[in-house]
């Protein structure tokens, strides 16, 4: 599966499930570790997990297994590793204090438009 085939999945599970404050940024050019990073927020630390939740088992529908997955228990922020496609689902106060838009922001943010069908990818 290409990255925007997991961009395509990941954005619009995100978005369905009531996701804020979708990004997704482009840090192929800026670093090694991945890809993309897609950043989303939930509301409570329960939807922070209903979001990881759905948003893997989507992924793993198509065929997509993640390499790691890292702090389900705490569900402040956990992160879905898919290699070159890393998705960072935060509960808000966390998302502000680590700022990772900031920290990678000579990144490319890509329009998430593009991945609800609102535009071509």
């Amino acid at each position: 599966m290409t990255d925007l085939e997991i961009l395509q999945i990941a954005v619009k599970t995100l978005d369905e499930k009531k996701g804020q404050d979708l990004k997704i940024i482009k840090i192929d050019d800026v670093s090694s570790i991945a890809n993309y990073f897609v950043l989303a927020t939930g509301t409570s630390s329960a939807q922070v997990k209903t979001l990881a939740d759905e948003t893997e088992h989507k992924l793993e529908k198509a065929g997509v297994i993640p390499q790691r997955t890292e702090n389900y228990r705490g569900a402040d922020w956990v992160v879905l590793d898919y290699i070159d496609v890393v998705i960072h689902i935060f509960y808000k106060e966390t998302r502000d204090f680590y700022d990772l838009e900031r920290l990678w922001q000579d990144g490319e943010e890509i329009d998430t438009t593009k991945f609800l069908g609102k535009g071509k990818v």
